[in-house]
């Protein structure tokens, strides 16, 4: 019987359902010869796809069916089910492992269970190809697994239904807790009736697995460390199984390991664990324990963790007044916080808890005051220094502003050469300053070697498909020049693409200036009208072109016979810096060509920018105190300018008030850098969250803003605020001392927009917070002064409303700077709201304020 040939056309045919019924029924001379020219067969299959085709993955199944009956060994077995050639990098996970088990079923059960070891310690994923076979063969051969890593967090990796009868929960559930990566499959499973975190706590109510050891798991898992997402899974499922406060005190000591460097969520779970055990006989934990774990916790930089240790530090010697003699160490500890409220708060405890102290205790607390701002220090040094305040006076002063880096640098040298192009232009260009780079390349080069240039890019576009052609537009700027590339090699399928392809909808007008400077050089290409430079190419790091550098090159135009790219001229034009160059002034006006007189002519346009808030249908600032979250919040920018007949540039100098299709928000600054104020307002529809996570406004842009010419307003100062506000961007304190050095921050604007985006709900005033302390301590108190002021009139809540979260430690940041600069005058909103009856602990901050605004009236510090 021609065993072979029936194998090979069901291969050829693809039916694996059928292959795996022929297979099976094959004697050993049969296997032996499929097994011999399976090797040969597969080279075929190979040869008839193209090394980019996948064409061969088609075959997969019915291949790894048919070696998985014929090859003899395991170890041969596993090799073939998972060549590279049959799944490629992109492949889902295998769907024929029910075929491929059948026809290793009658395969004796030692064979198979070497081949299941075999494939378990392949593994290198949670998601490796071979999992589910692997997982398939130990659950029949009910061998136990070998321990390895990647299988636990294969099997965690699937749903698990029918968990309590899986035959492999008894040997891998104990290992969930210590395998690498079970915690970084698991990490987003939130819901207590869903997934793992469900059906564990199904196993624990059926005790299937007991409640005690889940948790001590749990327990283990943390003691082994690992980063915040590693550990988020344990972290809720250890909550979900709530341990009592008698089945904690069994870890207590464990617990107590837990607070110093464990991630915050950690450190925060065994917090809550300590204390609610730590009077129980079993926790064993002595006076010296809840000392230590209260100096662990003040020591932490998490501000809610400190605030947490120092509530119960104050709790419990309020409880037991002998533990007074042990919170000196952990208070101290607490004066070095990097939060104005914190240190207040551990003063206001020291102060507390003075009289149970012994003299060891207070001398610790007075080596520590020097730690405190001077109005602190002082109080604290009144109690612990014998009233001797001058003789324990704080040490400490802010540093003096750092000096500002270099506004601009000269930019990176011209491409000279068709191969550095065509290399750059094979990468793709992330950065304004390489898209520049290699647009401008492009044009020279072309215009110098015309064949040389097409020569070098041929190789790469005969590779490359043409699908954008079949795009309805091209709205990113390298479709553009790939077009133009195209039309240079003749390889463009149609000519004449920017009269169809250029998008016609609404577009930023940075992002349309940006195709329109593409377009027209693809345009010129097809043309041949290309000029022999581009005019608009940067000088400087900043997006300048020197004024001296841009008549030089339309000079050379001018000398070629040529015309400048229209909308290149009307982007050079903008480029140019604000301060005038005598000497590139009378030049440019011996220059004969149109574009030579609007040169000449060209002087700087003023823009003024105004901002509104806008909150649904009322709009206007007095709209915030509402806090309501249901209504659509903007930023909408109006500029006035004199129109300059320029339809690019008076685009670009007016704003465009709502949201629009746009992209490369980075590189807008770059295209306005002498008008600062502009570039921002450009952004004003991108500045606010508009869905989950989204952050399209960041650090990056803002250096760039920060680093242009021209007026810094509401616009520029809205996007400081939005990126100072944002706990994942810590660069932009940098940005703000930056802008300070050059004696550029709008702090008045800034203040004022930190607070309507505080008010918005836009950023969180912790965040706020935590940003504009760094900033002050860094030599920034006089501008955060400046910035906190101007936004405590739009923060503090008028009688009868609710202050917002947060608002006691903004303005006890505010009466720190305040102390630091000296300041003086009176604000009304903080002198009213001083006024009122209560004695809140925001009532005392603001009090504490106003008493040190009105300790000089009338003079400004």
């Amino acid at each position: 019987m021609d065993h072979w040939g029936t194998v090979r056309e069901l291969i050829e045919a693809r039916r694996a359902d059928r292959l795996a019924e022929v297979v099976r029924a094959l004697d050993d001379e049969g296997r032996k010869e499929v097994a011999a020219r399976l090797p040969a067969l597969l080279k075929e299959l190979r040869g008839r796809f193209d090394r980019w085709d996948d064409g061969l993955v088609a075959y997969a199944g019915v291949l790894r069916v048919a070696g998985a009956g014929a090859l003899g060994g395991a170890a041969a077995v596993a090799s073939w089910l998972y060549r590279r050639d049959f799944a490629p990098q992109w492949a889902g996970p295998d769907d024929d492992v029910d075929l491929v088990s059948a026809v290793l079923a009658d395969r004796p059960a030692a064979w198979r269970a070497d081949l299941a070891e075999r494939l378990v310690l392949r593994m290198r994923v949670s998601d490796d190809r071979g999992t589910a076979l692997a997982l398939a063969l130990l659950r029949e051969t009910g061998v136990a697994p070998p321990p390895h890593d990647p299988l636990v967090a294969g099997w965690v990796n699937r749903r698990p239904s029918r968990l309590r009868n899986d035959p492999l929960l008894d040997h891998l559930l104990p290992r969930l807790f210590e395998a690498e990566g079970v915690g970084r499959v698991l990490q987003w499973e939130s819901d207590p009736r869903a997934g793992w975190l469900g059906a564990l706590l199904e196993l624990a109510k059926a005790d299937r697995a007991k409640r005690e050891a889940l948790a001590e798991g749990c327990v283990r898992r943390f003691l082994l460390g690992g980063t915040v997402n590693e550990l988020r899974f344990f972290v809720r499922l250890h909550e979900a199984l709530d341990p009592s406060p008698a089945e904690s005190a069994a870890h207590a000591r464990d617990y107590l390991r837990l607070l110093p460097a464990s991630p915050g969520p950690v450190a925060e779970l065994a917090m809550k664990r300590l204390r609610g055990c730590a009077g129980l006989p079993d926790a064993r934990l002595t006076a010296d324990d809840l000392a230590e774990a209260w100096e662990s916790l003040l020591f932490r930089p998490e501000r809610k963790l400190v605030r947490a240790g120092l509530a119960w530090l104050d709790r419990s010697v309020r409880h037991t007044p002998a533990l007074a003699g042990l919170v000196a160490a952990p208070l101290a500890r607490a004066f070095a916080a990097d939060s104005a409220e914190l240190q207040e708060k551990a003063v206001e405890l020291a102060l507390a808890h003075h009289d149970g102290m012994d003299e060891e205790g207070r001398a610790t607390v007075r080596e520590a005051i020097e730690l405190l701002p001077s109005r602190l220090g002082r109080l604290a040094a009144e109690a612990f220094a014998g009233g001797s305040v001058a003789e324990a006076e704080p040490a400490f002063a802010p540093p003096p502003l750092p000096a500002a880096p270099e506004r601009a640098r000269l930019v990176a040298p011209p491409i000279e050469s068709a191969e550095e192009l065509g290399g750059l232009m094979r990468e793709g260009t992330s950065s304004w300053q390489e898209w520049e780079r290699v647009l401008a390349g492009f044009v020279t080069l072309t215009g110098r070697d015309r064949t040389g240039v097409a020569a070098e890019l041929y190789s790469w576009l005969i590779e490359a498909h043409t699908w954008q052609y079949n795009a309805g537009t091209w709205e990113e700027p390298g479709q553009w020049l790939h077009g133009a590339a195209r039309s240079l090699t003749a390889t463009a399928p149609v000519r004449h693409a920017w009269r169809r392809l250029l998008p016609q909808e609404s577009l930023a007008p940075p992002h349309r200036l940006l195709l329109h400077r593409a377009a027209e050089v693809l345009r010129a290409v097809e043309e041949d009208t290309l000029p022999p430079l581009l005019l608009a190419t940067p000088t400087h790091s900043t997006g300048h072109v020197a004024a001296g550098e841009l008549v030089r090159r339309l000079e050379v135009i001018e000398a070629a016979g040529a015309r400048p790219l229209a909308a290149d001229l009307q982007q050079a034009l903008l480029r140019l810096p604000r301060t005038p160059d005598p000497e590139a002034a009378e030049r440019a006006a011996r220059l004969t060509s149109a574009a030579g007189a609007m040169l000449a002519a060209w002087t700087c346009p003023e823009v003024g920018i105004e901002l509104e808030w806008t909150c649904g249908n009322a709009g206007g600032d007095h709209d915030w105190h509402d806090r309501s979250h249901h209504h659509t919040i903007g930023l909408v920018p109006t500029a006035t300018a004199t129109p300059t007949g320029l339809p690019l540039v008076d685009l670009m100098l007016g704003v465009a008030p709502h949201r629009a299709e746009a992209g490369h928000l980075a590189w807008w600054p770059s295209m306005l850098p002498s008008h600062r104020e502009v570039a921002a307002a450009h952004l004003m529809p991108y500045v606010l969250r508009r869905v989950w996570n989204e952050v399209p406004v960041g650090p990056r842009e803002a250096r760039e803003l920060a680093r242009a010419e021209g007026p810094a307003g509401a616009a520029f100062s809205a996007v400081l605020a939005r990126v100072l506000g944002d706990p994942k961007m810590p660069e932009s304190v940098d940005v703000l001392l930056e802008v300070a050095a050059r004696d550029e921050l709008p702090a008045a604007a800034l203040g004022r927009q930190a607070g309507l985006l505080m008010a918005a709900g836009q950023v969180r005033m912790t965040d706020l917070i935590a940003a504009l302390d760094a900033a002050a301590a860094r030599g920034g108190h006089a501008h955060v002064w400046e910035v906190a002021a101007a936004a405590l009139p739009v923060l503090l809540p008028a009688p009868g409303e609710r202050p917002r979260n947060g608002l006691t430690g903004f303005v006890t940041l505010a009466g720190t700077v305040a102390e630091w600069c000296g300041a003086r005058g009176e604000i009304p909103e903080v002198r009213d709201m001083a006024a009122r009856k209560g004695d809140s602990g925001l009532l005392r901050a603001v009090r504490r304020l106003h008493d040190q605004l009105a300790g000089g009236a009338g003079q400004k510090g």
